[in-house]
């Protein structure tokens, strides 16, 4: 169930490459600032941190575009619909078949049978909706259900802190090839399982 890995293109290459320098030279830095036994790096350690995240993030976003164009052309809508629900912290999750049929893996789905828009998508998990709480599945370019329950995780070690929904996508992903997108209600953050791990979205490399 391994997903073919998609080849860097030479712009985000060269943007991560500016990462990793960017790295290097924030560590060369720590270097040669630890010998000074009396001066505190912990401020350096964040800077570190910092554009370890921007690197992961932008990473993320390009691979969540490059996984998700073989099986919908409906990119541009979903990616914006994310941006929005993410903007207003209103809580989403999100399940794109790829190869694997996912309906024998989630149940109590309200059928929807629409094209996928932004529109659509928002107002599905408007905060109040009937299916607001469930998931989304998507199939090529349509929205097939909404309302939809997914299996849990079966992993909790390091996971004590996820809630429901990040649980639910990962859990998904963990059965199935399917690419789950995922909404924290909490923070607004945007992240995407896959083969059962969670990748952060830079929600600026979205749209």
């Amino acid at each position: 169930m391994a997903t073919e890995e998609p080849d860097l293109s030479g712009p985000v290459k060269q943007h991560l490459k500016k990462y990793l320098h960017q790295i290097t030279t924030e560590i060369d830095h720590l270097l040669i600032t630890i010998e000074d036994k009396d001066c505190c790096i912990l401020d350096e350690f964040e800077q570190v941190h910092g554009v370890f995240n921007n690197l992961h993030m932008t990473a993320s976003s390009y691979y969540l575009t490059a996984y998700l164009s073989p099986f919908t052309d409906s990119y541009q809508a979903l990616s914006t619909a994310i941006q929005h629900l993410s903007e207003r912290k209103h809580g989403a999750l999100i399940a794109v078949q790829r190869k694997e049929p996912l309906s024998s893996l989630m149940h109590s789905g309200i059928p929807v049978g629409g094209s996928v828009s932004y529109a659509l998508l928002e107002s599905v998990f408007y905060p109040g909706s009937p299916l607001h709480d469930g998931a989304v599945l998507i199939e090529d370019n349509s929205i097939i259900s909404a309302g939809n329950v997914l299996p849990l995780s079966r992993q909790t070690t390091g996971r004590e802190n996820f809630g429901t929904r990040h649980r639910a996508a990962i859990g998904l992903s963990e059965r199935s090839d399917a690419l789950v997108l995922v909404v924290s209600e909490e923070t607004g953050r945007v992240s995407f399982a896959l083969e059962g791990k969670l990748y952060p979205v830079h929600q600026s490399g979205l749209i």
